[in-house]
């Protein structure tokens, strides 16, 4: 598996500091059942307020609904498909906008269903899998085709594979696949005491 590890000012936890959105999947190897299963675990023991558990994942691999998992694809962004038609399974993670126990609108809907997704991802990191979220795919598209409630938003698409070869991509994404990873300075995300006054 081609590492990127973060590059950071202290020591983190290897597998955070491990867990990176890899493109390069490996189109002849399946997720297995009991990897499937320990991602959902994962997603399943994630935070909520009041324990709502307000995610729901719809999960499609290739392996065994080839055509359901093609109608998932075709909801992606044309420069998304270019890769991830060699990912053996696609989960689209998708909030549920009221609390359970009340009815009430849930505004943490989505910032749980988030923190869920991410033990996923952290989960298959552990696994030695690849996982790469994405925004850029047509939610409307698959509401209507999986019967998603229309008030419910989904999230993100995920693309989990075990890692494959940069060599196989198209150049400018073999590119971007070994970039160096880059994010903000903590003094441009972290504010000591008040907004704007930078945690140096």
């Amino acid at each position: 598996m081609f590492e990127k590890p973060a590059v950071t000012q202290v020591a983190i936890a290897d597998l955070i500091a491990r867990r990176w959105s890899p493109r390069a999947i490996d189109p002849t190897q399946p997720v297995g059942r009991d990897q499937l299963i320990a991602l959902l675990e994962a997603a399943r023991w994630a935070p909520s307020c009041f324990g709502d558990q307000p995610w729901r994942f719809l999960v499609w691999d290739r392996s065994s609904d080839p055509a359901g998992w093609q109608r998932a694809f075709e909801c992606l962004a044309e420069g998304n498909q270019i890769w991830v038609q060699n990912a053996p399974v696609l989960i689209l993670s998708v909030a549920v906008p009221h609390f359970g126990h009340n009815g009430q609108p849930n505004r943490w809907a989505q910032y749980d269903t988030g923190a869920a997704t991410e033990n996923l991802c952290l989960q298959a990191t552990a696994l030695g899998l690849a996982a790469h979220q994405m925004g850029g795919f047509d939610s409307e598209q698959a509401k209507a085709r999986f019967n998603i409630p229309a008030d419910h938003t989904c999230m993100a698409m995920v693309a989990i594979g075990h890692p494959g070869s940069i060599d196989a991509l198209p150049d400018a994404l073999s590119k971007k696949e070994q970039a160096l990873r880059e994010r903000k300075s903590l003094g441009q995300i972290a504010f000591a005491g008040g907004w704007g006054q930078s945690f140096r």
